[in-house]
Parts: structure tokens; C-alpha cells; sequence
């Protein structure tokens, strides 16, 4: 059922000086930029071989990420793994009687379908599964 992983997402408190770091250290470069306003987030990825390292900035003092970074602090906030199809895996999830966050699949970015799995049901990770699109494959350019 799964592919590979898609990325690994770290929460910042600051965006641009997490992608400076990640440029000036590892020699990473920016492949996609993107708002994502129903997870009241803003990303960067930057590619690491076949995966991605995603960078989360939260858009609110009040999204998800944000209460994570107010809690936690930063570092590793989920791990996403790429299924070929993103409801069949929910659903094998459920089968196995994990707590979801996501009851279905929905849109997240670089077009991809993806849902949410809680950590209390994937022993503390917060996964995310991801079915990649087209626009995963090739992302704009220009974005970074």
C-alpha cells in the first residue's frame, strides 16, 4: 500500500530563515511554494531525492500548525507516505481501527488527495497519506 515516503514535514516559526538554512547547510533548493488556506498553512518544498522536505509556517495564531509550534516547538510535525490510492488506504486505516482526522480523502497541495491519520493511531506520528497528481511529478516552476 505504500509507495514511498512523500515527505517529511517540519514545523518553523519562520518560513524564509528555515529555507535559508536548509539552502546555506544541505544545499537544498526550493521546488514549490504554496498556500494552503484550509490547513491554515504556507510550504515549501524542497527536494531530497525522490522525497520531499516539507517546511510548515503557520498562517494564524490560531491553525493547527501554530498550536503545534506553541506546544511542541519546532521540529518534525508528520510524515507523509504516498499510496496509490489515498481512500483504499484511509480505509484499510480504519479496518485496523486507527483514529482518523480525515473521515475521507480531500485536496491538499501540488494536487495531491491526502488524508490524515492521528498519531494516537500510528503509535505518536501524525501521518498523512498522499496520492500523488500530475502537478506532484512536475511542480510549477517559478514557485521557488
Amino acid at each position: 500500500m505504500l509507495n514511498d515516503i512523500d515527505h517529511i514535514a517540519i514545523a518553523v516559526n519562520d518560513l524564509e530563515a528555515a529555507i535559508d538554512w536548509y539552502a546555506t547547510t544541505l544545499g537544498a533548493e526550493v521546488v514549490h511554494r504554496e498556500e494552503v488556506a484550509s490547513d491554515g498553512v504556507r510550504e515549501a518544498l524542497l527536494r531530497a531525492g525522490s522525497s520531499y522536505i516539507q517546511l510548515l509556517s503557520p498562517l494564524s495564531d490560531t491553525s493547527p500548525v501554530a498550536r503545534f509550534l506553541a506546544t511542541r516547538g519546532e521540529g518534525l510535525h508528520h510524515v507523509g507516505y504516498r499510496v496509490d490510492d489515498c481512500a483504499e488506504a484511509l480505509q484499510s486505516f480504519r479496518d485496523a481501527g486507527a483514529r482518523l482526522i480525515d473521515e475521507h480523502p480531500r485536496p491538499g497541495s501540488r494536487g495531491t488527495t491526502i488524508a490524515f491519520v492521528h498519531p494516537k493511531g500510528a503509535f505518536g506520528t501524525l501521518v498523512e497519506l498522499v496520492q500523488v497528481g500530475d502537478l506532484d511529478e512536475h511542480p510549477r516552476p517559478g514557485l521557488g
